[in-house]
């Protein structure tokens, strides 16, 4: 078996829980936000995360780097992949749906190939690759509407901020990519979420003040979920399903995200989407298969 072709039983199953977990952390951070706002979420959201996988590097004995240039390129990454798309996103989900916001967060795959074709030579646009990116930006735009981006209004701007989160999570896999080789997972998240919390902390206290701690259990439980559950545990799973099944076949958890989203916006939050949202995904997810160049590989097989 490799990556990119079959998957186990086991292996599926865990692409689903890693899909199930993102895709529950879209809701528990808009029941948070009813009561703290989106810095102090960031706060509690990498502090506690962090604390957690230092734990997990601690009794797994993993040597941890004293190097400044490592300590570096960790501050770089959390302000890449966490300080910034969590910051943003938790905003623009003050005034977007769950359901649409992790719909806007599939853009993440596409930005990522498009970056990474602009930084790595071993990563070139190829036609399908080009046709795939296209697509998913239709999707993004149509999800969006064109009407709301020609108005710039509140939720569309709401909605440019989780795009500019995703597109900074992209760069932030580029540069993890070009910097953070050889470390192991759980070091390499541990710094991130260690640097980030430094970043965000300040940043918490200068522009909103002290991070609320007396909090309603019901804030306490999405900020638990979404903290060690939804961060911590969702990145020792997603290091083990990567190295299972390849980072093609982890695309299909951007896939799986927002059906999950949708559901539990809808069950708890009395959220509904647009026609166009819905289209726009199917756009999103048509560009994804793209990508995936599976189904193309399949064809051409089938037709020599």
């Amino acid at each position: 078996m490799t990556p990119q072709t079959s998957l186990s039983s086991r292996t599926w199953i865990e692409l689903a829980a890693l899909a199930c977990i993102w895709g529950a952390s879209f809701l528990a951070i808009r029941t948070a936000l009813d009561e703290i706002a989106p810095l102090a979420a960031v706060v509690w959201r990498v502090g506690p995360a962090a604390c957690v996988l230092w734990l997990v590097v601690a009794l797994r004995r993993l040597p941890v780097p004293r190097a400044p240039r490592v300590w570096g390129a960790f501050l770089v990454m959390g302000l890449l992949n966490n300080v910034v798309p969590f910051g943003l996103m938790a905003w623009g989900q003050l005034h977007v749906s769950t359901g649409l916001t992790s719909i806007l967060n599939a853009a993440t795959a596409i930005w990522g190939v498009l970056v990474a074709s602009l930084v790595f030579a071993d990563e070139r646009l190829t036609l399908h690759r080009a046709a795939g990116v296209s697509l998913g930006f239709a999707g993004v735009a149509t999800a969006i509407g064109w009407e709301a981006i020609a108005d710039l209004d509140l939720q569309s701007l709401a909605q440019i901020a989780i795009l500019g989160g995703t597109l900074s999570y992209a760069l932030a896999g580029a540069w993890g990519r070009q910097h953070l080789r050889g470390l192991a997972p759980e070091v390499a998240a541990a710094g991130m979420l260690t640097c980030a919390t430094l970043l965000a902390l300040p940043l918490t206290l200068a522009l909103e003040g002290p991070p609320p701690v007396d909090l309603s259990p019901r804030t306490f439980a999405a900020i638990g979920y979404y903290a060690l559950v939804a961060t911590a545990l969702a990145y020792l799973l997603y290091y083990r399903v990567l190295a299972k099944a390849g980072s093609g076949n982890l695309m299909l958890v951007t896939l799986m995200i927002p059906p999950v989203a949708i559901t539990l916006g809808a069950l708890f939050r009395g959220e509904t989407l647009t026609s166009g949202a819905i289209a726009g995904f199917a756009l999103l997810a048509g560009g994804l298969v793209l990508l995936d160049g599976r189904v193309l590989r399949r064809r051409t097989r089938v037709s020599v």
